[in-house]
């Protein structure tokens, strides 16, 4: 099996000038294959579609119970948000209740998300709360805080921190710890490499929220609260937001970075998870639109709602149409590749 297939060509002036190649898995909650485009056990860094996997020791330990966390809250545990102010003063709110500081949170700074989407001038000021992953960070110091575990070290894959959302994440996978492989993300936090199947597992999982064996209390507030506020999930312009509020409440989604998005719908117990092999955001988009389409999610409504995110006509700076994006790609069902 070829690890990645064709999944989206880029044409001008009827000429092929771009082919994004990657991968596709649709699971169920048990893990079952139900339909994949190129190898579906790709092992890929989920980077930041880990996110809510790596709120699970928090959760599970009752962390929100213990400091008063909202659903906002909850929510920016699994963001990659776009630094606007209402994302820097949920940080705030979590770092207030747990009695940290910006100071101690160790993602590092850049410039908010925001600027580069166009929507708002660069503040004056910026520092960590700003950082994309700030929330997940918030999330870090306050376990260890309950724990009273050392906040110097938390990113260091031996902390008793990083230890627990290994085990937790590989259960949630349905994968032994040492299946895992590690790496740093651009946050300086460990990450994890994993079958694109297993992911999609995952996703299945923790958007069936309460009705998950293992880890449904905690997959019930996280879905909920992602699915509520996806615009702290995100921001302004941003997918994750785009494709929840499209769902209205059914679909659960977080983009990574490098072509990687974990996709769910809570109804049917099913998801799925896309890697772009080049790490294009727009062929990422529009793969994903497609297999929303091949999977019968679509009504007419998401539809046209997504149309600014799928396959179509490329439009140069003046208006004028110039090529088209467009999915070759169609989903596969494990008996038809027997």
């Amino acid at each position: 099996m070829a690890p990645f297939v064709p999944l989206i060509e880029l044409s001008r002036g009827g000429t092929l000038e771009c082919q994004h190649a990657g991968a596709v898995a649709v699971v169920d909650t048990g893990g079952k294959l139900l339909a994949s485009a190129g190898d579906p056990n790709w092992m890929a860094f989920t980077r930041s579609t880990l996110k809510a996997l790596q709120a699970l020791p928090f959760m599970e330990a009752g962390g929100p119970r213990h400091f008063g966390f909202s659903d906002r809250d909850v929510a920016m545990l699994c963001a990659s948000h776009s630094g606007e102010g209402m994302h820097v003063a949920q940080v705030q709110s979590i770092l207030d209740k747990s009695g940290v500081s910006y100071k101690q949170l160790q993602c590092g700074c850049h410039v908010p998300y925001y600027v580069a989407d166009g929507v708002g001038p660069a503040p004056e000021h910026f520092d960590e709360r700003h950082h994309n992953c700030s929330g997940k960070h918030s999330g870090f110091l306050a376990y260890c805080v309950q724990h009273g575990h050392s906040l110097q070290d938390y990113l260091e894959p031996a902390h008793p921190l990083q230890q627990a959302i290994r085990r937790d994440v590989a259960r949630a996978a349905a994968l032994a710890p040492e299946d895992l492989r590690l790496g740093i993300d651009g946050c300086s936090a460990p990450n994890y490499a994993m079958p694109l199947s297993a992911l999609a597992r995952a996703y299945a999982r923790l958007a069936s929220g309460e009705q998950d064996g293992e880890f449904g209390g905690s997959f019930g507030q996280l879905a909920r609260a992602m699915t509520a506020h996806p615009d702290l999930v995100s921001g302004t312009g941003r997918n994750d937001k785009a494709f929840m509020e499209a769902g209205r409440g059914d679909w659960l989604t977080k983009v990574g970075a490098d072509g990687m998005q974990a996709f769910a719908s809570r109804s049917r117990g099913q998801a799925f998870a896309v890697k772009i092999a080049d790490g294009s955001k727009p062929a990422l988009y529009a793969a994903t639109v497609e297999v929303l389409e091949q999977l019968g999610w679509l009504d007419a409504g998401q539809r046209e709602q997504l149309l600014p995110w799928r396959a179509g006509v490329i439009a140069n700076w003046r208006g004028t149409a110039v090529g088209e994006r467009k999915p070759v790609f169609e989903l596969a069902l494990p008996s038809a590749k027997a």
